[in-house]
């Protein structure tokens, strides 16, 4: 454990301006990244009196062994250059979002000269426009399938439509109706790429135009008694307003906008978004985080904003983010955000009517996920302790191991040998504790002096650090006590 007033700066060497600050340890990784409006004043708080900081902090602190800063003009740089930081080094006392499950989004790929409409995962692809993200990818598909019958847009993999145009005959799906078969030239890639803009369209909430417009040829068709035509334009009508109301209104006022939840307790926080476009629920997606640092509800909400949107650009981030609590001050993230989509954003509490009450079923639902999470981590808890009660009981312990280590050895044919530890720390991997060795003392392949000297050199260590700290302040030398 350091002592905080061994790598503190000196008076006055801290500038008294915006910028991001990063706490490295005695190995030299970065293991928290914050920023601050005045340098000086934050830096400083942190190497006040141990017993007056929040235990977190307090443990950050004293794990570190260096400090450093970088200065920025404005407070939206330090918010963009705190991102990259935490995304670059992964600091393990910041709040890191993770998603609970991997969420699928319905994309078209308009990069594409003849765009598919498909369900996609991961991250996202220059030229693809996208569409959730949705709970289930069966909910996708139905949607989809319903919507194929007005637009015939291709869903077919490469490999198939590629197939297709050497046979010279279509899949099923161009047989039925649900494409409209450019892979054999029936439409030109200029109509076909019409259709998935209007697929597009529909989705991001534009469809009042189409209902309209199919409904006046229904009655056309039907004044000249092309009653086929009409039923089969009836049936796309009923086909598009079964898949508006798959998403139903909540918003009447056709508001584009992203609502933000926090549930949280002194250990963790569940995070959940709805993505509202045209006054629907596009797309609804969830995080959980450990509270690995002091952070506050308004702090949570910030480095949610963080990750959602540090990616983004242009309409993917919305006019107006509803948010349960502001970062003080607040105008930096606006600005931010304003950046990101090339306008104004809003980003406020809300105090009334529809959008106060589609508030609480996102709290309802941050809440159901902390507690959902909670549910299973405590199953993992119950399965982990039986596990490590059996390797005590097979390798003959007084009681379970908390801390296990475990090593091995590698090389190419003799040559270039490495050893590598694995740790895990109450049945789960802890990989920041992960460490590589180089075998210093010979020269050659001997996996067994190999091993020896790696132990060695690990318990030399671990006695040192207890040394440190006093633990082993009456024990013997702690190379005396390894060889």
């Amino acid at each position: 454990m350091a002592d905080p007033s061994s790598y503190r700066p000196k008076p006055g060497q801290i500038p008294d301006s915006p910028g991001v600050y990063k706490f490295r340890d005695e190995h030299g990784r970065v293991i928290y990244v914050g920023k601050a409006k005045s340098l000086r004043q934050r830096l400083s708080s942190y190497f006040q009196d141990l017993a007056g900081l929040h235990p977190r902090t307090r443990t950050m602190v004293t794990t570190a062994a260096s400090v450093e800063w970088t200065v920025v003009s404005t407070e939206v740089e330090a918010l963009q250059l705190e991102y990259s930081w935490i995304k670059e080094f992964d600091p393990r006392f910041n709040v890191k979002y993770r998603d609970d499950k991997s969420y699928p989004s319905l994309a078209v790929t308009l990069n594409e000269e003849f765009p598919r409409v498909q369900v996609m995962r991961g991250p996202k692809k220059k030229g693809v426009r996208y569409f959730g993200p949705y709970g289930h990818a069966w909910a996708i598909r139905e949607t989809v399938d319903l919507m194929l019958r007005v637009f015939p847009v291709r869903t077919c993999s490469a490999g198939v439509f590629k197939r297709s145009a050497q046979i010279g005959r279509p899949c099923l799906l161009g047989y039925i109706g649900k494409c409209s078969a450019p892979c054999v030239g029936r439409v030109t890639p200029e109509e076909h790429r019409e259709l998935a803009e209007e697929f597009c369209d529909f989705m991001a909430g534009r469809t009042g135009a189409y209902i309209r417009r199919l409904e006046a040829g229904m009655r056309e068709a039907a004044e000249e008694m092309e009653y086929e035509k009409a039923a089969r334009l009836r049936d796309d009508i009923e086909a598009l307003k079964r898949a508006m109301e798959k998403n139903a209104v909540v918003l009447a006022d056709a508001t584009d906008a992203d609502l933000i939840a926090v549930a949280e307790d002194e250990l963790e926080a569940a995070v959940q978004i709805f993505h509202v476009r045209g006054g629907r629920v596009r797309g609804q997606r969830g995080w959980v985080t450990d509270k690995v640092e002091a952070v506050d509800t308004a702090g949570l909400v910030e480095h949610a904003l963080q990750q959602l949107y540090g990616e983004e650009q242009g309409d993917a981030v919305p006019k107006e983010v509803l948010v349960p609590a502001l970062p003080d001050p607040v105008e930096p993230l606006a600005q931010w955000l304003a950046e990101r989509r090339g306008s104004g954003v809003s980003l406020r509490i809300p105090q009334r009517g529809d959008k106060k009450d589609l508030m609480a079923t996102v709290q309802r639902n941050a809440q159901q996920a902390l507690v959902l999470h909670k549910t299973k981590r405590a199953s993992d808890l119950t399965t982990r302790s039986r596990a490590l009660e059996e390797i005590a009981e097979a390798i003959g312990l007084d009681s379970a191991p908390l801390r296990i280590e475990c090593f091995d050895i590698s090389h190419l044919q003799g040559d270039d040998v490495v050893a590598s530890m694995v740790v895990f720390e109450d049945g789960l991997a802890r990989k920041s504790e992960y460490r590589r060795f180089q075998i210093k003392t010979f020269e050659g392949q001997d996996d067994v002096r190999s091993m020896h000297e790696v132990i060695g050199r690990r318990f030399r260590r671990y006695l040192q650090e207890k040394q440190k700290t006093g633990e082993w302040a009456d024990g013997p030398d702690a190379t005396a006590a390894v060889d």
